[in-house]
Parts: C-alpha cells; structure tokens; sequence
C-alpha cells in the first residue's frame, strides 16, 4: 500500500501518463502542473501546425486542449477517457506562439465529469475555450494506493 498527498498522486498519475504519451510529447508539449483535478500543459506552433490561412491549424489547437484534459482527469488515480469534448476558437495562434492550456474540473459526479480548459498564448490572451465530458474506466495507475491523512 503506497500512501500520498492528493497533489503527490496527481503528479506519480501524470508522470506515468506521459511515461506512455507519445502523441503529446511528439507535438512539443510539455506539463507546466498538474494538481488534483488540473493539468498546464504548453506547445509552441510550429511551422508543421501552421494552415492555408497562415494560422494554427485548429486540429492542434483541440489536441493541445485535450491533452490538458486528460492529464486533469486522470489527475486522481482512476482511469479516465474522454465521452465528449467541444472548442470554441476565439482568436487565431500563429507561428512561433507558445500556448498554454489551463485545465480545471467544473463538476466530478460518479463516474462521470466536466472539464474547463482555457488556451492562452504567450501575451495571455485567451485563444480558445475547450470543454470536456469525461467518463471513469476500469483501472488505477497505482493501485490500492491511499491518500494521506
């Protein structure tokens, strides 16, 4: 039996997450926090994400916001998937900016919860609005793990 803090946990889920994320880690990003119900996760646009229009192509943009997501969902010890997710973009991201996607849990009932996240670029202005839908799956990253306290 392995006892932890709650914020020692979510760090050991996000390590042994990204140990196995390849998508994440092949874009450049990289965890900035993680805490339990919240993940930062940061990537630089690269001239590969960039579109016909000269901007960030949207598809990178929901992947970066999904990956925040999942880190902060999985943040407790529980294997955790997605069931639903939405963006809404608010402004373009360009070649060369640094994002940042900041997760945080709006709701956890059951099985079942609902993430905000929030992408920024580097003069932290508000880039896209991404929300997810998350369901509980069989299975612990450390199991019979307690929490201290």
């Amino acid at each position: 039996m392995t006892k932890m803090t709650a914020d020692e946990l979510a760090r050991a889920c996000a390590k042994a997450m990204w140990d196995e994320d390849k998508a994440s880690a092949g874009l450049g990003m990289a965890i900035t926090a993680v805490a339990p119900g919240q993940a930062e996760i940061t990537m630089t646009i690269s001239e590969a994400m960039v579109n016909g229009h000269g901007t960030c192509h949207g598809g990178y943009i929901f992947t970066l916001a999904d990956s925040a997501f999942a880190f902060a969902c999985n943040s407790r010890n529980h294997r955790t998937v997605a069931q639903h997710c939405s963006i809404t973009f608010l402004a373009p991201g360009r070649l060369g900016d640094k994002l940042r996607a900041v997760a945080r849990e709006a709701s956890r009932t059951g099985r079942s919860g609902i993430y905000d996240i929030d992408i920024f670029n580097q003069e932290d202005v508000k880039i896209a609005i991404f929300r997810g839908h998350s369901r509980m799956v069989k299975g612990e990253f450390f199991p019979g793990a307690v929490l201290e306290g």
